[in-house]
């Protein structure tokens, strides 16, 4: 049984920095793409970030470029998402998910999603 599980939720003041990090069981992790997504109060979920299984391929958000950085570690059977300058607007609940689609401007299809973690970023 596949599990996915993010963690490292919580409030931060504007223009701080947070990360998220998510441990994927029960497939084989180094093979395969990861991705982050978020979804705010009364908006569709949106990928914020995938990567490929070995790094060379990733993705990112209009919205988070040059802001969040992704990154695995294969050897842990997990994936990161380190967010800086965050806004209010990055407030949202953010699910890692394994087993993504990912191209050089998309990412999604994803087959095993995480609960979700909430982000919140005050003013």
């Amino acid at each position: 049984q596949v599990q996915v599980v993010e963690s490292g939720g919580g409030l931060v003041p504007a223009g701080g920095s947070l990360t998220l990090s998510c441990t994927v069981s029960g497939l084989t992790f180094g093979n395969r793409n990861m991705g982050w997504f978020r979804q705010a109060a009364g908006k569709e979920r949106e990928g914020v970030s995938c990567i490929g299984w070995n790094s060379v391929l990733t993705y990112y958000g209009d919205s988070v470029k040059g802001r969040f950085t992704i990154s695995r570690d294969n050897a842990k059977n997990m994936f990161y998402l380190q967010m800086g300058n965050l806004k209010p607007e990055d407030t949202a609940m953010y699910f890692c998910a394994a087993d993504v689609y990912i191209t050089n401007d998309y990412c999604g299809r994803a087959e095993h999603w995480g609960q979700g973690t909430r982000v919140t970023v005050s003013s």
